[in-house]
């Protein structure tokens, strides 16, 4: 909600709403007053807070000048008065120049010596104020803070050092010790509570200088948040670290007597343990005992968190599964409507995976569709159509209904979801729920609301043949007053897809030409083309006919997309061919890779020769294409920027990417190979090489990510060489390596590969990635060398400064670091690309260099897992959707591939399974070359 906004309706419009900066910043001379008034400067110092609250811009001048008035108020002892200049000085330090100036006035308000309340406040904002280069001059009193008996003042100073850790963590991880001892330390009794709370009122001086003892130990909290972000890269310290804080409560159940008596710190806790439990299959068992414990915890937050995480581990069982929904099925009975929600919030999200687990709370949802609070009405209801079954549809499809009027289009769009997956599961209920979506559809909502109702209505026309007709009956009610253009656009294509295949296409031409009459031009233009796939299609020259008039009509269109696209499809509607090339056929260039193949045809002058070829651009479905755009990479982005220029600008584009981690997610939508042939070709060794055929689809780990060298490699193809990329971490911030290079020793001596050059890293640093090419050139193009290397990574070691990165002076030492080996497979010399006609692809390669196989893989528990990994070893595309078997007993899949030098290659694989044989399958590859065939289909053997 944006706070400046001022809702006049309200009739609230509060004591600031007429507030001026200008007018603040002219009243800001009375803090230069003597003596010093109080209260109109604690309240001066509200209006300055409320502003800057606001977002109100403030000049760097106006900032500082603001800031050194505030400062002059640390003349007065009135307490209140203190707090807000601490509060206005945190928020000015942003934004004023040489606000270090008042760090001394902070520095002697953090004295053991100054009132309690002065020095908790006094350290949060002097710690806003410091940077990096400061923190060894107040590591004393930070120290010396954090174990303060005062938990306010514990608390501040493990906070202000949670935030401090990024810009000084080698400072703050040797204050280990302290933030152990402030989890450990030991209440205190009530008895001194009550005695320190009464002498505060009999005491001559201020009232704040002994403030009662907290007793919700919230600083137990921050030690464990602070002190597992100084350990998070040892998992075996936090293992230790979850084992001596659990192990004190496992009998107690989070009695007083363990050392944790804050819920909060239990719940962060729960959380580490779950990340280990995620990362470590190891300690799976164990983290899973403690997770189970802590489901008996005397607080209801405890509870829910760690049902919470045991339902998020991957692969869990219904087993492991059982303890958890017991206790969440014992929250959706409580009075407390927020128990309630999260409990019925974390059952919605384990129901889209795990829907036989949640069954057994069905009764209890039932109950809550009536709930008072209609979100958790909401995800009753859609959990239940999600666990429900098919003779529960038609009474919750009722209960629905009525209440879809009172919520929020995000609720809304939350159950229209729950109903298209619950529609998918029951087909034979499609009459009802196609129903419920057409009527949702001409309520009110907002462009998210109404985009997953049409969503929803596109999946029943493609899964559900039987709901197609009435489907597109109703989005063309819907296009006749869309408000949002492009849900229209949406809609007219996807009526120029289906309605040519539907029996009476006819029908859906009149909705169609009104949108050429009423509507916008983009919706024009795409109407247009959807009344063209009309003409294509129709078999009846009456209808081609009139399709023909409605065209030529569009030629006297005012907007020039939509006169040139009836131009151009009146002239392929006569043309049968050029329209089954442009208009029928459903598959497309991939984008990236001709983007990629233009700028090396445009940048190389040899190749402009001869015409730009192609056949060397994969092709793929238009639904590919939008997968590829939507699917997130999933390999390291550091990776991808670590290439230099040439073996002497390596290492200096290397130093560019600092601030990149190496474990960032790349954005997605980017071809992963485009990013990898743009980067080679900068290097005028590898560039040689030629056009890049193929690189690996993510990084080959070479050592787990624990090691001191993190070590991963990419693969790259050329047409005689091969190229590979090791990226290398160093995780010791002690260590500095210089002239980095990679040993590879193939496993055998046939002299089939020979290296032709290594592009070491001269310098490797503490957490910055960096490249190391190894290059080897194929003697024999005919022949494709399959077989492993063993990869030894050799470097000159230097002790450096954690702090600094500087090298100490000193020659340093030779030191080897032996890695996994990388194999070289057939897939690595495959590229997958897409073909629309796999029949006539497959007749016109013919038999002559056909070879089949017949395979039993006994060890296989299903066709997908079958398909799957044939798939990944073929390293070829799965065509006419062909990759995902709709039966559990028969299926075929479809291969279309390139191979290394432009050769096609096809693949059909016909399988049945068994539950008792597993998979049996007929393994067909045919490509111009019997050896080539032959090469691919031993990738299975």
């Amino acid at each position: 909600m944006n706070l400046s906004k001022k809702d006049e309706d309200s009739g609230d419009l509060g004591v600031f709403y007429h507030l001026d900066k200008t007018t603040v910043l002219q009243e800001a001379r009375v803090f230069n007053e003597s003596p010093i008034v109080p209260r109109k400067c604690r309240l001066l110092l509200t209006k300055i807070i409320y502003l800057l609250y606001l977002g109100e811009p403030m000049a760097t001048t106006e900032a500082t000048e603001l800031f050194f008035s505030v400062t002059k108020l640390f003349q007065s002892k009135d307490t209140a008065l203190r707090q807000m200049v601490y509060l206005v000085i945190k928020e000015l330090s942003t934004v004023a120049e040489d606000v270090i100036m008042v760090t001394s006035s902070l520095m002697k308000d953090m004295q053991p010596k100054s009132e309690v309340i002065y020095r908790a406040n006094a350290i949060r904002a002097l710690c806003k104020i410091i940077d990096a280069s400061m923190l060894p001059s107040v590591e004393r009193f930070l120290k010396a803070a954090i174990v303060d008996k005062t938990p306010s003042i514990s608390s501040s100073a493990m906070v202000s050092s949670y935030h401090l850790f990024p810009a000084g963590k080698d400072v703050i991880k040797r204050w280990a010790n302290e933030v152990n001892e402030a989890i450990n330390s030991k209440p205190s009794s009530i008895v001194g509570t009550a005695s320190s709370y009464l002498t505060s009122f009999s005491s001559s001086g201020s009232s704040y200088n002994s403030q009662p003892s907290s007793t919700s130990n919230i600083n137990q909290y921050h030690a464990l948040g602070l002190i597992y972000m100084i350990r998070q890269h040892d998992r075996m310290a936090v293992t230790k670290l979850i084992q001596q804080l659990a192990g004190s409560s496992r009998g107690t159940f989070g009695s007083s007597s363990g050392i944790l008596r804050n819920s909060f710190a239990y719940c962060l806790l729960i959380r580490y343990a779950a990340k280990i439990l995620d990362e470590d299959p190891n300690s799976r068992q164990q983290m899973y005992d403690l997770l189970e414990v802590w489901l008996r915890h005397k607080s209801d937050i405890v509870n829910f968190e760690a049902a919470k995480a045991i339902c998020n581990i991957k692969d869990v069982t219904s087993k492991e599964l059982y303890p958890a929904v017991n206790v969440l099925q014992l929250f959706l009975s409580s009075p407390k409507s927020t128990l309630r929600f999260a409990a019925i919030r974390t059952l919605n999200k384990l129901a889209m995976t795990q829907p036989t687990a949640v069954q057994s709370c069905n009764l209890d949802m039932e109950n809550l569709i009536t709930d008072q609070n209609r979100s958790v009405a909401t995800f009753a209801i859609t959990t239940l159509l999600k666990t429900g079954n098919e003779a529960s549809v038609d009474r919750l499809m009722k209960q629905i209904t009525g209440f879809m009027s009172e919520i929020s289009d995000e609720f809304k769009v939350i159950v229209v979801d729950a109903i298209r997956s619950l529609c998918l599961k029951f087909p034979s209920k499609q009459v009802v729920m196609l129903s419920f979506l057409s009527g949702v559809l001409r309520d009110e909502g907002g462009y998210e609301f109404k985009r997953a109702v049409v969503e929803a209505i596109f999946d029943l026309v493609k899964f559900i043949p039987e709901s197609k007709e009435a489907a597109l009956a109703h989005l063309c009610e819907f296009i006749e007053d869309c408000e949002f253009t492009k849900l229209s656009v949406r809609v007219l294509h996807l009526l120029g897809v289906e309605g040519p295949k539907t029996p009476t296409p006819t029908k859906y031409i009149r909705y169609i030409y009104n949108r050429v009459i009423l509507e916008n031009s983009i919706v024009r233009a795409a109407a247009v083309s959807a009344l063209a796939k009309f003409g294509v299609s129709a078999e009846d020259p009456e209808v081609k006919k009139s399709i023909k008039v409605l065209l030529t009509r569009c030629l006297d269109d005012n907007d020039d997309e939509v006169r040139d696209r009836a131009i151009l499809y009146l002239k392929l509607i006569d043309d049968n061919e050029s329209a089954e090339k442009y208009v029928k056929d459903d598959s497309t260039y991939s984008l990236a890779a001709l983007e990629r193949q233009l700028v090396q045809y445009v940048s190389n002058p040899e190749s402009s020769e001869k015409p730009f070829d192609l056949s060397d651009i994969p092709k793929i479905t238009k639904a590919q294409a939008e997968a590829e755009n939507l699917k997130p990479r999933s390999f390291d982005l550091a990776s991808t920027q670590t290439i230099g220029t040439s073996s002497s600008a390596v290492g200096s584009i290397n130093s560019n990417i600092v601030s990149t981690s190496r474990d960032a997610t790349p954005t997605p939508g980017v071809d992963q190979q485009q990013v990898y042939s743009q980067q080679l070709e900068q290097i005028p060794e590898i560039a040689a090489f030629g056009p890049l055929f193929k690189s690996s689809i993510k990084p080959v780990e070479l050592t787990e990510s624990e090691t001191e060298y993190v070590v991963s490699c990419v693969k790259h193809m050329f047409k005689e060489n091969m190229v590979f990329q090791f990226i290398v971490t160093n995780t010791l911030n002690d260590q500095l390596l210089e002239n980095v290079t990679v040993v590879m020793q193939p496993e055998s001596d046939e002299g089939t590969l020979v290296e032709e050059f290594v592009i070491p890293a001269t310098k490797l640093p503490y957490d910055q990635p960096s490249s190391i090419y190894v290059a080897f050139k194929r003697t024999n193009p005919e022949e494709y060398t399959l077989g492993s290397f063993s990869n030894t990574l050799k470097f000159l070691v230097k002790d450096c400064d954690p702090s600094t990165g500087e090298a100490d002076e000193g020659e340093g030492y030779e030191d080897e670091y032996l890695v996994e080996d990388i194999e070289i497979v057939t897939s690595d010399y495959v590229f997958p690309t897409y073909i629309s006609d796999f029949s006539s692809a497959w007749d016109s390669v013919g038999e002559e260099g056909q070879v089949v196989e017949t395979f039993a893989l006994t060890a296989s528990k299903s066709l997908k897992d079958s398909c799957t990994t044939l798939i990944e070893l073929l390293g070829m595309s799965p065509v006419e959707n062909s990759g995902t078997p709709t039966s559990s007993s028969v299926h075929t899949l479809m291969l279309s591939g390139t191979f290394l030098g432009g050769i096609k290659v096809l693949a059909k694989n016909r399988m049945t399974f068994a539950p008792s044989t597993g998979v049996t399958m007929e393994l067909s590859v045919r490509s111009p070359s019997e050896e080539i065939s032959r090469i691919v289909i031993g990738a299975v053997v």
